[in-house]
This record gives C-alpha cells, sequence and structure tokens, in this order.
C-alpha cells in the first residue's frame, strides 16, 4: 500500500449511456458529500477539515502542490529565494484579482500573513506559521517574509496559508460570504444543508471543466453510501471500508491522517506517566485496523509522525498490546475506577465514533472509569485548542501535509503550541530548536529524541496511519491527491 491504489469495480460509463440527458447540465454539476458543515468560510480561522473541502477551491496560496506532491508556485510567479538566512522573497503573479475584484499583489499578501499571525485573530492554525515575524512589501509583485530564525520549511508553509483580500477580509461578512482568487466562488450557502461553488468566470488559470459544486453535509456514513448509491452524490469522503464492493467505484490512497488520543499531562488522572502508559498498553490497534477498518488502515509507529514525513523515527515500535500489564500500572497508580473524559465528534473523519467508543471500551476494561463526550464539530474545536480546561483525553486526527516532523511537534507535541497537552519544557526547547536547523542530519537527530521521550512518557496515544477511502459515482473522472484535497478543477465528469 506504499503507492496509490485505485480499484474500480465498474468501468468509467461512457458518452453512450447517457444518451437520455439533455445539454450540458447534467455533466457539469457535481455533488460532493462530506461529513461536516463547515464551521466558517474564512479559511485563516479554524483548523476544520470540512470549511477546507470548500474553501480549498475558493482560496488560493503562494505556493501549490501537483497531483503527486510535488511542491509548484501557485500565486507565487516562481519558487521563492532566500536574500538572507531569515528573509524569503516571493515574486507574485500579475494580474490576479479576488472575486469581490480586488487585486492580488504584495499588499494582499502582507495582510494575509499578518492577519494569521496575529494572536489577537486566534487563528487554529497558528501552529502553521510559527516561525513567521511579518511580511514586507518591496514592490506591488513582490514581498519578503521575515521569520524568527533559519526556517527551512518556509515554502511548504506558505503552500497552506490561503491568500485573503487586504481590505475585504476585515468585514464581519467575510466569513459567511468569502472572496478568493480561487477557480470557483460561492453561490450559496444553506445552513444545515449544502453549500453552492459557481465557476469564477474570471479566474486566472486553466479553466475548470465543472461550472457548479455543491456539498452536502450528511454527517452518518451509512447515508452518506446510500446517498452515492442512490446516484444523489457523486463523491464521497470516507467511505466505509466493508461496503467498498457496494459502490460503483472506490479509490484508497496512503494518507497523512494519524489518528491520535492527546492526554491531559496536568490533568489529576492522566498527569500520572503510569497512566498514559496504561492508557497506550490497553488497546489492541492491530484488531482496531483489521476490524475496523478492513486493513485501510496501520498502527502507528508511537508516534503522530507520520511515515512519508522528515522526522519519522523507524526505531519507534507500535505500544504493544498487554491489557494485563495496563492494569498493573493503573493499580500501581492508585487510579482504579478513577474518572478519564474522552471527547470526540462523529462524521468528520472515517470510523471516528467507532474508534471513540472501543477505546473507551479497552480503557474500561482495565479498571478506567471513561466518561466519553461527544460534540458538535465546532464545539468539538473549541475543547480541543482550549488550554485552559483541557479534558483528560481528546480524539483527533492529525494530517501532516506539509510532510514533516513540524506539524505534528506544533500541534501535539510542542508545550503551549495548538492542542498540545503537556507543560514539558525540555521538549519544547528541542521542538523549538529543530524548527530552525538546517543541518538536515542534525533536524532529524532531534526530532528522534523528540519521539522517543514522548513515546517514553506516553504524553500521546498514536493509533492508526489510515488510507484515504473515497467512493464514486460512474460518470466522475479523478484521481485523489496523497494531501486528501478535493481540487473540483482536477475532476471531470463523463456523460
Amino acid at each position: 500500500m506504499d503507492s496509490i491504489r485505485v480499484f474500480w469495480t465498474a468501468a468509467v460509463v461512457s458518452a453512450a449511456l447517457c444518451a437520455g440527458c439533455v445539454g450540458t447540465s447534467w455533466a457539469s454539476e457535481l455533488t460532493i458529500a462530506i461529513g461536516s458543515e463547515p464551521s466558517t468560510l474564512d479559511s485563516q480561522l479554524r483548523e476544520d477539515g470540512g470549511e477546507r473541502a470548500v474553501s480549498d477551491n475558493i482560496y488560493e496560496t503562494l505556493m501549490a502542490r501537483t497531483a503527486d506532491g510535488a511542491l509548484v508556485p501557485g500565486l507565487a510567479a516562481e519558487a521563492p529565494s532566500q536574500q538572507a538566512p531569515t528573509i524569503w522573497r516571493f515574486k507574485l503573479r500579475g494580474g490576479v484579482k479576488f472575486q469581490n475584484d480586488e487585486d492580488f499583489n504584495a499588499d494582499s499578501v502582507v495582510a494575509s500573513v499578518q492577519r494569521i499571525i496575529d494572536p489577537a485573530f486566534k487563528s487554529e492554525q497558528a501552529s502553521y506559521f510559527s516561525t513567521i515575524v511579518k511580511a514586507e512589501k518591496v514592490d506591488n509583485l513582490t514581498v519578503d517574509i521575515v521569520t524568527s530564525g533559519p526556517d527551512p520549511l518556509l515554502p511548504s508553509r506558505m503552500y497552506w496559508m490561503k491568500m485573503v483580500p487586504a481590505k475585504y477580509s476585515s468585514d464581519p461578512a467575510f466569513a459567511a460570504a468569502p472572496s478568493g482568487t480561487g477557480p470557483y466562488k460561492l453561490e450559496a450557502w444553506n445552513r444545515g444543508q449544502n453549500i453552492i461553488l459557481k465557476k469564477n468566470p474570471n479566474y486566472w488559470g486553466d479553466k475548470p471543466a465543472i461550472d457548479q459544486v455543491t456539498y452536502s453535509f450528511i454527517a452518518e456514513p451509512g447515508t452518506r453510501l446510500s446517498s452515492l448509491v442512490a446516484g444523489e452524490v457523486d463523491l464521497i469522503t470516507n467511505l466505509l471500508p466493508e461496503f467498498v464492493t457496494a459502490v460503483p467505484a472506490y479509490a484508497a490512497v496512503p494518507g497523512l491522517e494519524t489518528s491520535v488520543i492527546v492526554l491531559g499531562a496536568d490533568n489529576p488522572v492522566t498527569g500520572d506517566a503510569r497512566v498514559r502508559m496504561a492508557l497506550n498498553l490497553a488497546i489492541d490497534r492491530k484488531a482496531l485496523s483489521e476490524n475496523l477498518f478492513g486493513g485501510f488502515a496501520k498502527p502507528a509507529q508511537g508516534q503522530l509522525v507520520n511515515p512519508k514525513a522528515f522526522g519519522f523515527n523507524s526505531a519507534l515500535s507500535p505500544y504493544p498490546y498487554d491489557p494485563d500489564r495496563a492494569r498493573a500500572l493503573i493499580k500501581e497508580a492508585g487510579a482504579e475506577g478513577k474518572t478519564v473524559t474522552l471527547v470526540g465528534e462523529a462524521g468528520r473523519w472515517l470510523k471516528d465514533r467507532e474508534t471513540i467508543e472501543a477505546v473507551a471500551a479497552y480503557w474500561q476494561a482495565i479498571g478506567i472509569n471513561v466518561d466519553t463526550k461527544f460534540f458538535e464539530f465546532g464545539e468539538y474545536l473549541t475543547q480541543l485548542f482550549d488550554k485552559e480546561h483541557r479534558p483528560g483525553a481528546v480524539f483527533v486526527q492529525n494530517s501532516d501535509e506539509l510532510l514533516d516532523a513540524d506539524r505534528p511537534m506544533t500541534s501535539a507535541y510542542e508545550s503551549g503550541a495548538s492542542y498540545a497537552s503537556n507543560s514539558d519544557a525540555d521538549m519544547a526547547a528541542k521542538v523549538k530548536a529543530a524548527r530552525m536547523t538546517t543541518d538536515v542530519k542534525e533536524r532529524a537527530a532531534i526530532y528522534a529524541e523528540i519521539t522517543k521521550h514522548a513515546y517514553d512518557e506516553a504524553y500521546l496515544v498514536p493509533l492508526l496511519n489510515l488510507e484515504d477511502v473515497y467512493g464514486f459515482s460512474k460518470r466522475l473522472e479523478w484521481k485523489p491527491r496523497p494531501d486528501a484535497k478535493l481540487l473540483v478543477k482536477e475532476m471531470s465528469l463523463v456523460e
């Protein structure tokens, strides 16, 4: 499963099979079912996969990736150049406009950068950009981005930062009526039902083949499946593995997501390292992979760093399944019958509810009382990023689109960053040091130290490295991307 695997249960339908279709609208309107309604369409504010599924088609970034993952210029006219160890210069494409008719230029890049790194803005994506100090306009189509120290990942970071219009992005209406430079623009947001995008007639790049895309919000995986089988939607994410042969076509791609439970290392119960280790030893990850995911997942090797990413520690192994040792540790820590609150959501990720419930059952079996709480996705995000009232355990499916250990480090390892739940100052210092280290071998060695230390302290409960599984209608032609982006401009429909 180290390369993209695409399995077809039926050949792509030919034009002859649509002899009864009238006009071109049948072939130019696409419907995608996603598991959660976006909490906003301000692409810089929240860390929301439902929002990304939509806004990746509205907004664009300075750097982009090809369908096979290569980093290339996007809104930048060329790859950035280093003017100094802490200064990266970007030349911008000319003649590009936002959908509200504002020009894309150096002012909009500076505004986009300053907005997302401003602590007052409270972006949940801030961990992606922790090295950036400021952006400075050189001329109308040239910008310097300044970092706090050498940052070898800066070009990749700018693949993640969406560009927003300098003026309109400060309007309160922006979050519900966005404006980007992308190939699609918002047509309607019918709350609780769907979002409709239409092709941007003034798009600067190659014109997309599909005129309109509707995103339907369907949280329950079985309902998404039945909608696809009934022909109501063309594409579903998080296809249930047990139903891959029940859909017209499906694709499985080695993914960038790792399921994990972040433990509160400062909480009364999970603050004890023996309890944290017991919670790891209690889980049969191989059974989760086979029984829940039908083999479309592998046990995580004791870390949140993706196996494809720089900094992955191949010396670590999955925590073993040892319930007897787990029970002994719980007893030794005096934690028998104590309660751990496990926070999660349902519908955003494949088998999320089932995974959370299975973990809760494993933990109950070693003598821990588990208070499982499922929240609507917006409230779940609030719980996840609340540093003052952090529960004992939070389920997350972490995605590493930067393909570098720095992303999971600033998410779940570095104290005070993103949703990390520890106060380990020494580990945080090492994370910061690795971020600024340009020597490849030295940087890899630091990450090896960090992941081994976190493994020994059991700060996290890494669960599974997952594949992305999609269901298709027969008329959709699309090759899923390794970064899981649903870029409609790369899709087409056949009649």
